[in-house]
């Protein structure tokens, strides 16, 4: 393993599956032939992702593309060839693929924080902006996080919850780290925002940045802990909710709303997006 600027050719060599374990994705099934993963390209449920061990090319049957790991870079990251090699030489090692490959299947692996410290890294910055955010409201949230999986280290976007866990987020993979649980940040205000991630909280301070200067914060990290803070509500005068416009978060959002009069619907300001972070980056 080495690191080291690379060729087209070169790259080409690179294994895809190492270089898709270190973007944080695993194959859900593997044969002596192939690899078998949800597809990092798009959501699904069942795999459809295939990875050739013997060629060591992709193929994402949803999409009907496939290629090697240039192609699969440029598409993860909407970036050039040339931009594409800078990321396999800057951030990734040089894993020359030789048809044997590191066993990588089981389901999940636990994710151990071993450095915190300010953001830095320059793809985390380019990913935060992606997302329309810019640097000096992601830091005033968010960390750079470094973690450990299976023997290997990792970075990310990282927001802290209230027992000391860690959401982590990048431009190819989103995981966390133990105990799961919400973000609660308390500055003893008389309102409180509710959202539900960490892109929701950073796309509100960035449009809306007086009312979180003026509120308590709640970031739910999971839609699993909705029920366990509705016990705060009657501690505020109000509360702003910003639940994703799908399915779950309209029925969460109903509910709420029949039990907690006190509650705002806030979700008119991303009519027509799933959240407020998704008009932010697309406007």
């Amino acid at each position: 393993m080495k690191l080291q600027k690379l060729t087209c050719e070169r790259a080409r060599n690179i294994c895809i599956v190492e270089t898709l374990a270190k973007l944080g994705h695993f194959p859900s099934r593997k044969t002596e032939k192939e690899a078998w993963f949800l597809s990092p390209l798009r959501s699904e449920t069942q795999a459809s992702f295939k990875v050739s061990l013997k060629l060591n090319r992709w193929y994402d049957f949803g999409i009907g593309e496939g290629g090697n790991i240039i192609d699969l870079v440029c598409l993860l990251s909407n970036c050039s060839v040339g931009e594409a090699l800078q990321f396999l030489s800057d951030e990734l090692p040089v894993f020359s693929f030789q048809g044997t490959i590191t066993d990588t299947s089981e389901k999940e692996c636990g994710n151990t924080i071993i450095q915190v410290k300010p953001i830095t890294k320059s793809y985390l910055k380019k990913y935060v902006r992606s997302r329309g955010i810019s640097l000096e409201v992601a830091r005033s949230y968010c960390k750079e996080v470094w973690y450990e999986c299976r023997g290997k280290s990792y970075y990310a976007i990282g927001l802290q919850n209230k027992d000391g866990g860690w959401e982590l987020r990048s431009l190819y993979f989103k995981t966390s780290s133990s105990p799961k649980s919400y973000t609660y940040l308390q500055n003893e205000n008389d309102n409180l925002v509710v959202c539900e991630g960490m892109f929701d909280l950073l796309s509100i301070a960035e449009i809306y940045p007086e009312e979180l200067n003026g509120s308590d914060i709640i970031v739910l990290n999971s839609l699993s802990f909705l029920q366990q803070i509705t016990s705060y509500f009657k501690n505020y005068t109000s509360v702003d909710l910003y639940l994703d416009n799908d399915q779950s978060g309209k029925k969460n959002a109903k509910k709420l709303f029949q039990y907690y009069p006190h509650l705002k619907d806030q979700s008119n300001r991303y009519k027509n997006y799933k959240d407020l972070n998704e008009k932010l980056a697309c406007g």
